[in-house]
C-alpha cells in the first residue's frame, strides 16, 4: 500500500510539473509573438501623402507700370485706363469725340475710339468693350500743351532729348531732322521726334493695338 501511495504521489507530481512546463511554454510563445508584432508595427514605414508644391503657386501679379513706349504719357496702368488722366495732362482747351467701331476679331462686338483734340494736336485711344482697357494708339503733338513722361516735350533742346532717351531700354535712330525711338522686341511701336533748329518741333506716336 505504501508503494501505491508513493506511485500515486509521483504521478501527480510529474503531471503537475508537465502542466507547469506546458503553461510556461505557451506563455513564452505568446510573449514572443506579441513582441514581434509590436516590433513590426513600430518599424513599418508610415505612409504620407505627397504634396505637389507645383500645384500651389502664387498667381503672378500684373505690372503696375507701363513701359515707356507702351504709353509715353502715363506710367500707371490704372490711370492709363481713365480718360480723365489724359484730360489732366492737357494744358489747353480740348474736345473729345467717341466713335463706335467693329471689333476686328469679333464682328458682333462694338468697341470705341476716343479722339482728344487740343489746338493742332490730338490723342487717339482705343477702348475694347470686353477688356475695359483704354489703349493709346496714336498721338500727334505739335505744341507744348502736353508733356510726355520724363518731361519730354515740344520745344525741348535736342541734346536734352537725346540724353533722356538713352536712359530708356529702347532702340534709337538719329538723323539731322528726326530721332526715332522704337521697341527692341515685342510689338512694333515707334515714337518720332521731329527736329527744327536744334529743338523738338513735333512728336508723333504710333502704338500697337491688336
Amino acid at each position: 500500500m505504501f508503494t501505491l501511495l508513493c506511485n500515486s504521489f509521483n504521478y501527480k507530481y510529474a503531471l503537475r510539473v508537465r502542466l507547469l512546463a506546458l503553461l510556461f511554454f505557451v506563455h513564452s510563445v505568446t510573449v514572443a509573438c506579441t513582441s514581434e508584432q509590436a516590433s513590426e508595427e513600430n518599424t513599418s514605414p508610415v505612409s504620407r501623402e505627397t504634396i505637389d508644391t507645383t500645384a500651389v503657386r502664387t498667381p503672378r501679379r500684373a505690372p503696375a507700370t507701363i513701359d515707356f513706349l507702351g504709353n509715353p504719357f502715363i506710367a500707371s496702368v490704372a490711370q492709363s485706363n481713365s480718360l480723365s488722366a489724359y484730360f489732366d495732362k492737357i494744358q489747353d482747351d480740348f474736345s473729345v469725340d467717341a466713335d463706335a467701331i467693329e471689333n476686328m476679331h469679333r464682328p458682333t462686338v462694338t468697341d470705341t475710339i476716343y479722339t482728344i483734340r487740343f489746338g493742332s494736336s490730338m490723342l487717339e485711344l482705343y477702348a475694347p468693350t470686353q477688356s475695359g482697357k483704354l489703349l493709346l494708339q496714336v498721338a500727334d503733338i505739335r505744341n507744348s500743351s502736353i508733356k510726355l513722361r520724363n518731361n519730354l516735350r515740344v520745344g525741348m533742346p535736342q541734346e536734352e532729348l537725346t540724353g533722356k532717351l538713352k536712359a530708356q531700354n529702347i532702340n534709337l535712330q538719329q538723323s539731322p531732322d528726326k530721332i526715332v525711338a522704337s521697341t527692341k522686341d515685342g510689338a512694333p511701336i515707334h515714337l518720332y521726334f521731329f527736329l527744327k533748329n536744334g529743338k523738338v518741333s513735333r512728336i508723333l506716336y504710333e502704338g500697337y493695338v491688336d
